[in-house]
């Protein structure tokens, strides 16, 4: 039996400049930070010649090909493995939640899937494997943010080139801002699912078609990832909840889906009970909400939250990244 856990994250600054339509023209910008709520993937291997696979449903089936789910299929498919395996996945969060849960599961998948071979794969490699296989194989419209985040963990930053090469370089930030940050940070889930692939298929398109106004909000965007940088190096956090409620002034115009009437009430209520900043994680749409809060007015933001039928997530920072949490290999 292997256990292999891969963090999700929260993008910190410079989110959604990863997107290819934006990175190989201009070059993409952003830190991002993994946070302790994991995609779980066990593997075992199986007496019969078949593949068993248990997630949100079961699958049993002789072939590889014969897989419904497209992560597992292709997973196997790219190591190798054809037979005699038995592969489940929980998670501590829900699928569409905009913290990267898809890519972080794949992260997983794939390290168990290689620790199964008695093969290591470094960080990066298994970053390029994820990237490869959700968005050359299975044609997503991502960028290469979720993977790498998930297989390096900390707060890292990532400078994406036009060529697709990525640049990984964990922030210098001390322990007591970070400590600060993490007790500043309220998360919110809006109780709305969304698939990234409707927002992000629309603000792709946009992208390509140069369109002034999201190009001007997505190189807007990036320069925050820097400043969200500096802030983080210089201590000052108070200053992040400010560029919070900026970021999210530029975000809400890449895509018709971004936001909606339920969204924009529950941000300005935020707002009106001691929020600085704050905007939706992930492509947008629904999922959980960032809000940057003083300490002094923590309490009176969740009340008001809660009260609208909304719930907090109490989270740290994750330093590991990609684990194998055990590995009792059987021959």
């Amino acid at each position: 039996m292997i256990i292999s856990r891969a963090p999700v994250r929260f993008s910190l600054g410079g989110g959604g400049t990863d997107l290819p339509a934006y990175s190989t023209r201009f070059g993409g910008y952003l830190v991002s930070a993994a946070i302790d709520k994991y995609i779980y993937v066990t593997a075992n291997k199986r007496f019969h010649r078949d593949i068993r696979l248990a997630y949100s449903k079961t699958e049993i089936v002789s072939s590889v090909d014969q897989v419904e789910h497209p992560i597992f299929r292709e997973a196997l498919r790219m190591t190798g493995i054809d037979h005699s395996i038995e592969l489940t996945s929980v998670a501590d969060l829900p699928a569409n939640s905009g913290l990267g849960s898809s890519s972080a599961f794949t992260v997983a998948l794939l390290n168990a899937l290689h620790t199964y071979k008695r093969e290591f794969v470094s960080s990066k490699k298994l970053a390029e494997e994820a990237c490869t296989l959700e968005i050359e194989r299975l044609g997503e419209p991502i960028g290469k943010q979720d993977q790498y985040i998930s297989a390096f963990g900390n707060v890292t930053a990532f400078r994406f080139e036009p060529d697709g090469s990525v640049h990984v370089e964990p922030v210098p930030v001390r322990d007591e801002v970070l400590d600060e940050l993490e007790s500043n940070l309220v998360i919110i889930w809006s109780g709305i699912e969304r698939p990234a692939r409707i927002v992000l298929s629309e603000q792709g398109q946009r992208l390509r078609e140069l369109e002034a106004p999201v190009v001007e909000s997505m190189h807007r965007i990036k320069e925050m990832g820097h400043e969200t940088y500096r802030i983080l190096t210089s201590g000052d956090i108070d200053q992040y909840g400010e560029l919070l409620h900026v970021h999210w002034s530029h975000k809400r115009k890449l895509a018709s889906k971004m936001t909606d009437s339920v969204i924009d009430e529950h941000y300005e209520a935020a707002r009106k009970a001691g929020a600085i900043g704050g905007k939706l994680m992930g492509a947008g749409g629904g999922g959980f909400f960032m809000f940057y809060v003083r300490p002094q007015d923590r309490r009176r933001m969740l009340e008001a939250m809660i009260a609208r039928g909304l719930r907090p997530l109490r989270f740290r920072f994750d330093m590991d990244g990609a684990r194998i949490m055990a590995n009792m290999h059987r021959s």
